[in-house]
C-alpha cells in the first residue's frame, strides 16, 4: 500500500511548499451528522499553536496527517488528491493533506507497532516475563508500518518545492526521514520525538532488524531532536550499541518545549471554565486545600500509585481528613487496546476504594476525592486555577505540559501552587529546581511529599509558583518551532 507519486523528484509547482510538517494527527478532524454534513473541528496543542510562528504565503505550507475517523476518510476521499484545502472542507493556515490509507494497515501500524510497541518501548512498560513476543502477527504488523510510513514519504516528496525544509514528528513517522531522503535527497529533513528514548538494554528488546531500522530510518533526517539531552543521549547510545556508530553532534538537538502562556491565562479567564470552577467549589466545600491532577489514563502516567500515595497519606496523617480533597481527572485514553480498559477500570476500582474508606458520617460534607473521566477541557482549566499541590508523577515522559500548565493558570488566578513532579519526566530538568522531586515507583515517598507540600507555608509555595511559571513559560511553541525551523 502506498500513495501514488506523480514524481517524487519533480513535483507540479501547484502543489509545491517550502515548509512542511508531518504528523500522525493533524490540526482539523471531522465528524458526519445525520444528514451527511461534514462538521470540522481545529485541533489544538504545541503543533498548531507552533503553525502561527511559521511565514508563508498561501500555498507555501503543507500538513500531512492521517486520516483518524471515518469523517477523516471521508473529507479525505472527497478531497483532490487529499487536499482539503482544494474541497474547501478545510483552508485556516497551512494547507493539510490528509492520507485514507487502508484501515487495516492504518490499525496495524497504529495501534500494532506505534502504541503497543514503540510506545512501550520508549516509556519501559513491557512486563518482560510475557511480554513482548515478537512473532508472525507482530512482522506482519512492522510490514504494514513501513507502508504506513512510506505513505508519509512519498506524498512529501509530492508536495515539497525544490530544498524544502520538512518536519516530521514523533515515533509514528521514525521510518519516514530515510525514506523521504531516498525519494528527494533535496529536501532539509527534521525529526522531532515527543516521547522519552529508552536506554539501549531496553530499546534491544526490539527485534535486530527493527531496531535498526528506526534508528536509521531517523537518521535519514539532517537534524534528530530531542526535548531533553537525556533522551538525546540515549539515542545516541542505542545508536552505538545496535548501529556501531553514534550521530555526528551536528545531527542531535534539544529542543524544549513550554506553554504559550498567554493564550492559556486567556483561555482559563473565559466564562465556561467559571462556570465549572463554581461547580467544583461547591463539591470541594470552603477552606480546604484541593490537590490535582489531570491525566489520560495512560500506562506510563502512574495514576495508580499516585491514588494508592494518597490513601497512605489519609491513614498516616488523620490530621488531614476533612481538610483536603484530591481533585483527579483521568480521561480514557486508547480505548481500543484491552491494557488501556484494564488500567482505567483499576483507577476506578481504586477511586472507589478510596472513598469508601475514607468517607465518614462524622464529615458529611467531606468528599475525599474527586473523580472524573469524561474529557473536558474547561473542567481541568477550572481544577488548574483551584489548586493547592499538583501531582505529576509519570513513569516516564517525554515532557510533560501539565506541570507547566498548572502551575501558569494558578498563579495567573491570584493562588499558588506547590507541584509534585516525577523525575523521571522530561520537565524535571526544568522544573526541578522548584518543585518536590518523585520517584515515581515509591509510593510512600510521594505520600510523604503530599504531605510536606501541603504543609508549605504560603509565602514558599507562592516563591515556587511564581518560579515554576515563569519556567512553564519560557518555551512557547512558537519558539520551539521556530529554533527547528532555523537549524533547518
Amino acid at each position: 500500500m502506498s500513495v501514488s507519486a506523480q514524481s517524487p523528484t519533480a513535483p507540479p509547482s501547484s502543489v509545491r511548499a517550502g515548509v512542511l510538517l508531518a504528523s500522525n494527527r493533524g490540526p482539523v478532524s471531522f465528524t458526519r451528522g445525520e444528514d451527511g454534513h461534514l462538521s470540522a473541528k481545529r485541533g489544538g496543542g504545541g503543533l498548531v499553536s507552533g503553525l502561527s510562528s511559521i511565514s508563508g504565503g498561501p500555498g507555501e505550507i503543507v500538513w500531512v496527517c492521517s486520516a483518524l475517523s471515518d469523517g477523516d476518510r471521508e473529507a479525505a476521499e472527497r478531497s483532490p488528491g487529499g487536499r482539503l484545502d482544494r474541497s474547501g472542507l478545510f483552508d485556516q493556515g497551512a494547507a493539510v493533506r490528509m492520507l485514507a490509507l487502508d484501515p487495516k494497515v492504518f490499525d496495524d501500524a497504529y495501534n500494532g507497532v506505534a502504541n503497543s510497541t514503540l510506545w512501550f518501548i520508549q516509556h519501559l512498560l513491557y512486563a518482560t516475563p510475557t511480554n513482548p513476543s515478537f512473532g508472525p502477527e507482530f512482522q506482519r504488523q512492522w510490514t504494514s508500518f513501513e507502508a504506513y510510513n512510506r505513505a508519509f514519504a512519498e506524498a512529501l516528496a509530492e508536495e515539497a518545492a525544490e530544498g524544502a525544509k520538512v518536519l516530521i514528528q514523533d515515533y509514528h513517522l521514525c521510518l519516514a526521514p530515510r525514506l523521504l531522503r531516498d525519494l528527494r535527497p533535496d529536501l532539509r529533513i527534521g525529526h522531532f520525538s515527543h516521547t522519552p528514548w529508552a536506554p539501549p538494554d531496553y530499546f534491544s528488546l526490539l527485534p535486530d532488524k527493527a531496531a535498526a531500522e528506526v534508528l536509521e530510518g531517523m537518521l535519514g533526517a539532517d537534524r534528530v531532536c530531542f526535548l531533553t539531552r537525556r533522551w538525546a543521549e540515549a539515542f545516541a547510545d542505542c545508536c552505538e550499541r545496535v548501529l556501531g556508530r553514534r550521530p555526528g553532534a551536528h545531527t542531535l538537538r534539544v529542543h524544549g518545549l513550554g506553554v504559550d502562556a498567554p493564550a492559556l491565562r486567556k483561555r482559563a479567564a473565559a466564562a465556561d471554565v467559571a462556570e465549572r470552577e463554581q461547580e467544583l467549589r461547591a463539591a470541594i466545600g470552603p477552606n480546604r486545600q484541593v490537590i490535582v491532577r489531570v491525566d489520560r489514563t495512560e500506562l506510563s502516567k502512574n495514576i495508580v500509585r499516585g491514588l494508592e500515595a494518597y490513601a497512605v497519606l489519609l491513614r498516616e496523617h488523620p490530621e488531614w481528613r476533612g481538610r483536603v480533597v484530591h481533585v483527579a481527572f483521568a480521561y480514557p485514553s486508547r480505548t481500543d487496546l484491552a491494557e488501556y480498559r484494564d488500567y482505567t477500570a483499576a483507577v476506578q476500582r481504586l477511586a472507589k476504594e478510596i472513598e469508601e474508606e475514607f468517607s465518614t458520617p462524622e464529615l458529611p460534607d467531606w468528599r475525599p476525592l474527586i473523580v472524573h473521566v469524561e474529557d473536558d477541557f474547561a473542567r481541568s482549566l477550572a481544577a488548574y486555577r483551584m489548586a493547592d499541590v499538583a501531582v505529576v508523577n509519570p513513569i516516564r515522559d517525554g515532557m510533560n505540559l501539565v506541570a507547566k500548565e498548572i502551575p501558569i493558570v494558578a498563579s495567573a488566578a491570584g493562588g499558588a501552587c506547590a507541584l509534585l513532579l516525577s523525575r523521571e519526566a522530561g520537565a524535571h530538568a526544568e522544573l526541578g529546581e522548584a518543585s518536590f522531586t518523585l520517584n515515581p515507583y515509591d509510593v510512600n515517598a510521594t505520600a510523604a511529599a503530599l504531605h510536606a507540600a501541603l504543609s508549605q507555608s504560603p509565602a514558599e509555595r507562592a516563591a515556587d509558583c511564581a518560579r515554576l511559571a515563569e519556567l512553564g513559560g519560557a518555551l512557547p511553541p512558537q519558539s520551539w518551532f521556530a529554533d527547528q525551523m532555523d537549524e533547518l
